[in-house]
């Protein structure tokens, strides 16, 4: 006969670290921590990296939903922000998502599932749905040069351009089904501690935009793999950062996208591109604060 244990048992220790960075947010993140609730059957330790200046919802979402908050006294930008709280623990797996997503129902599950079946794969990315279902292309191939150049250029203000509608149908033909890819959405991303390590987590000179476009790349040159899993589903609101402060959001865009080409084609014979990419960019970015300003 079996006797009964005079101690509770012990919970099991968080496996999942969710990392949440946040800038002044409104009923978004409530919404997101509450969903994550029932994206799991895991334990998960949730931690909030308060990048902005007032902690009132922030400090409501910890209380009633169990989060830690990290506050940094600034805004470090995200990938800045999400290393930080991704330097604190030994979890084996890293989620680092955006305020404004909201998971569905075993969300997380299946991307943990995945990445089982994926010993090699050190990030994962679910389906990402705008919020009228409709999908937003989430999982994509690296740029070429020339379409890496013409897309980066041209794509917010010429749509229709020849370098986007190639880049756009060479992510159509890549599938739908769960598939490796040259990169992901930093929106939501499930990421293998050991190959965020292994590459030194987010390059911190991106304070927004291109970081996971960067991640994604270096973690395929260090031999990891980049996996689509849409049987995994999330909806990303999106767009309020744009909303509430479009100026700040375009040129932080702008010199991501800089930054990011430049160190692509960083070789000498490389220069009259950069001069070209960096001359083009100044020209779509003051284009776009012009239209900012009028609506």
């Amino acid at each position: 006969m079996s006797i009964p244990s005079l101690h509770p048992a012990t919970p099991a220790p968080p496996r999942v670290l969710v990392v949440c960075v946040a800038y002044h947010p409104g009923p978004e993140l409530a919404a997101f921590a509450a969903s994550l609730a029932d994206a799991t059957t895991q334990p998960v330790r949730l931690v909030v990296v308060d990048n902005g200046t007032d902690p009132t919802v922030v400090d409501e979402v910890a209380r009633d939903h169990g989060a830690q908050v990290l506050r940094t006294g600034e805004n470090l930008g995200y990938g800045r922000a999400a290393n930080l709280a991704a330097a604190d623990g030994d979890e084996p797996w890293l989620v680092v998502a955006n305020p404004d997503v909201v998971w569905h129902a075993g969300s997380l599950d299946e991307l943990l599932a995945a990445a089982e079946r994926h010993p090699r794969s050190g990030a994962l990315g679910p389906a990402v749905l705008n919020v009228d279902g409709t999908v937003y292309p989430s999982a994509r191939e690296l740029p070429s040069l020339k379409q890496g150049a013409g897309h980066a250029l041209l794509a917010r203000v010429w749509a229709g351009n020849p370098w986007t509608r190639e880049y756009q149908a060479r992510q159509e033909r890549t599938g739908s089904g769960e598939r490796t890819a040259g990169w992901l959405s930093g929106s939501c991303l499930l990421l293998r501690r050991e190959a965020f390590r292994a590459v030194g987590g987010f390059d911190e000179r991106y304070f927004m935009f291109f970081e996971d476009l960067d991640l994604g790349e270096r973690l395929g040159r260090a031999g990891w793999s980049n996996v689509h899993v849409p049987s995994a589903a999330v909806t990303h609101v999106g767009g309020a950062s744009w909303r509430e402060r479009p100026a700040a959001m375009i040129k932080a865009h702008h010199r991501s996208a800089d930054l990011y080409l430049s160190a692509r084609y960083h070789r000498w014979y490389h220069a009259p591109l950069r001069v070209a990419i960096r001359l083009g960019l100044a020209a779509r970015q003051a284009v776009e604060l012009r239209s900012s300003h009028r609506r």
